[in-house]
């Protein structure tokens, strides 16, 4: 059962955060660069001068930029911070790109024979959505949460961040996984958004998540659009 609601969209500080994070992870910030004037960088991503202040403050409390009074703000890339989307392996082509979501669908059923064994019970929640990068249809999703950890889910009730609705909402906490990348045909629930048709090879990353004890919970497969999005996995 839910611990306490977190449902839609984050804040649209820390979606400015984490997207200035996945582009430093993506080397589209490096450490030192200036970024530009709070007002220019704010008109730019179509904010408030304040909601931009308040994501700057977040990534210099991450450690990952230096504010300097009448000089700017700076870059400081000492460490990879522990961000939402740190486990989220999709970027855009360029590099970078803020993960947004859609659910298309949420069942609670009988745990499909091809999939690996996971979690306790003998069902789970199927959650279908369409995922962008900065607004652009990347990739689709099918994930199967063991039912063990939750009586009921609906679509309202899910953050666009699922291990961060896990984690507030549900009380469990995803650590570690395994990404078996490879290819297989877009399935036919596939919305008219996702670019490849139903039934054409795509490439596609199945993932089982572990939680602290170690035991896999989750199972899910992502299709992408190689026209827009890679599978990228950074080491130091």
């Amino acid at each position: 059962m839910a611990k306490k609601p977190l449902t839609g969209a984050l804040p649209a500080y820390l979606q400015v955060s984490e997207a200035l994070i996945r582009d430093i992870a993506a080397g589209r910030y490096r450490d030192g660069d200036r970024l530009p004037p709070e007002r220019e960088m704010a008109s730019g991503l179509g904010i408030a001068v304040g909601t931009l202040r308040k994501a700057l403050a977040e990534l210099e409390e991450r450690g990952l930029l230096e504010r300097r009074q009448g000089s700017g703000n700076y870059i400081r890339q000492r460490q990879a911070p522990e961000a939402i989307y740190a486990f989220f392996r999709l970027e855009l082509l360029s590099g970078g790109g803020l993960p947004t979501a859609r659910a298309l669908s949420v069942d609670r059923l009988t745990k499909p024979a091809h999939l690996p064994p996971f979690g306790s019970h003998p069902q789970a929640h199927r959650i279908r959505r369409l995922r962008r990068l900065s607004g652009q249809p990347a990739s689709i999703e099918e994930i199967w949460l063991d039912a063990a950890h939750a009586e009921d889910l609906r679509p309202d009730d899910l953050s666009e961040s699922l291990y961060l609705f896990y984690r507030e909402a549900l009380g469990l906490w995803i650590t570690g996984y395994e990404d078996r990348v490879g290819t297989a045909p877009v399935p036919d629930w596939s919305p008219p958004d996702f670019a490849p048709r139903p039934g054409t090879p795509c490439a596609m990353v199945e993932r089982l998540s572990r939680s602290r004890d170690g035991q896999v919970v989750e199972v899910s497969q992502n299709w992408f659009d190689s026209d827009i999005a890679r599978y990228v996995a950074r080491i130091g």
